[in-house]
């Protein structure tokens, strides 16, 4: 093919080598403009610099989700360009926060491989670090993804499946330096509910939805400089739509848990995560949370929320079927930690 290249295929991964990935990416203010314009996200300590100096940081970092979409965007070449599907996540701990002005960039360690029965494709584990432009990791993430095979019938590498944790440690979660809630303001951040208002099992409809655009879609993929082919080329997949990015449903999902959630100002780990089923332009997506756990932290006035969201096209509160499996209008079933007020 001469200087351009297919990607890789399920065949072309080895265990344990390492991946750094092209196209460092400085952020900018327009990064968040054009976020919220893509979402309804309004967290506070996201959107204005003067509310994130009161909790005790230099300016507003960038939502959380930026830097992982970011970090994310850079492996798709190296990692999910053939992808058939990704496939979940886990270990997932937001190091440090992400303003405007910083340069990120990733790499990503292969950890586990297994050829799937078919022989057509596999599933590729990484473990990705998003890096700033002083070298200090930003986001650290396990993913894993099917990928095709360029030949069905090249030999299957050995079967290693990582073990992963369910969980990620409350005391191994990283706070941000100087984060300070014994200032916080309810009125400006949105809603009363503090930590201490919120049980363990306790379900929350965000009640809203948002209607899928092909265009919005485009655009975030674009934005994030995922050329996974699913999502550019209509001719990817026999249905011949084009997937909806992940990412976009996961951005979605934590912009409309605002209602009810304003005050979980920030992800700081992401404990699990399934794409459940595809999403398609058209589609109308909605949220509900679940409580799974509280914790408490060394800073002042900052307390942990353990929280399960997902997002769907039916109902609130409905998740599997009698067989165990997601119900076809589940899309997305995340378990993250996020800052709140105690």
């Amino acid at each position: 093919m001469g200087k351009t290249t297919a990607g890789r295929f399920f065949e072309d991964y080895r265990l344990g080598e390492v991946i750094d990935h092209a196209v460092p990416r400085t952020v900018s203010g327009g990064e968040r403009a054009l976020y919220h314009a893509l979402y309804p996200a309004r967290h506070a300590l996201a959107s204005s610099d003067d509310f994130a100096r009161v909790c005790g940081l230099p300016a507003s970092p960038m939502d959380d989700l930026i830097t992982f979409h970011v970090v994310f965007g850079k492996t798709v070449p190296d990692i999910s360009l053939n992808a058939v599907a990704n496939l979940g996540y886990a270990e997932a701990r937001w190091l440090r926060p992400v303003y405007a002005g910083d340069t990120l960039c990733s790499s990503s360690k292969v950890i586990g491989l297994k050829q799937n029965s078919s022989g057509k494709n596999g599933v590729v584990w990484v473990r990705t670090t998003g890096m700033n432009q002083h070298g200090q990791a930003v986001l650290e993430y396990v993913r894993w993804v099917m990928v095709k095979k360029r030949d069905p019938k090249a030999p299957a590498p050995e079967t290693e499946i990582p073990e992963l944790a369910d969980v990620v440690p409350a005391d191994q979660v990283v706070i941000p330096e100087g984060l300070d809630f014994t200032g916080y303001d309810f009125t400006l951040a949105g809603e009363p509910h503090r930590l201490g208002d919120y049980t363990v099992g306790e379900r929350i409809d965000h009640v809203d939805g948002v209607t899928i655009e092909e265009a919005e879609h485009m655009m975030a993929t674009r934005l994030w400089q995922n050329t996974a082919k699913v999502h550019f080329d209509v001719t990817a997949r026999p249905d011949g739509k084009r997937l909806m990015y992940g990412g976009h449903i996961i951005s979605l999902a934590r912009a409309l848990s605002f209602n009810g959630l304003a005050n979980a100002q920030m992800i700081v780990g992401l404990n699990a995560g399934a794409h459940a089923n595809p999403c398609f332009a058209g589609d109308t997506v909605r949220a509900w949370s679940e409580v799974l756990d509280v914790a408490k932290t060394d800073a002042p006035g900052v307390g942990l929320i353990r929280l399960r969201t997902v997002a769907t096209k039916g109902a609130a509160f409905e998740l599997r079927g009698e067989d165990g499996k997601y119900l076809p209008d589940v899309l997305l079933d995340i378990d993250y930690w996020a800052v709140m007020p105690v």
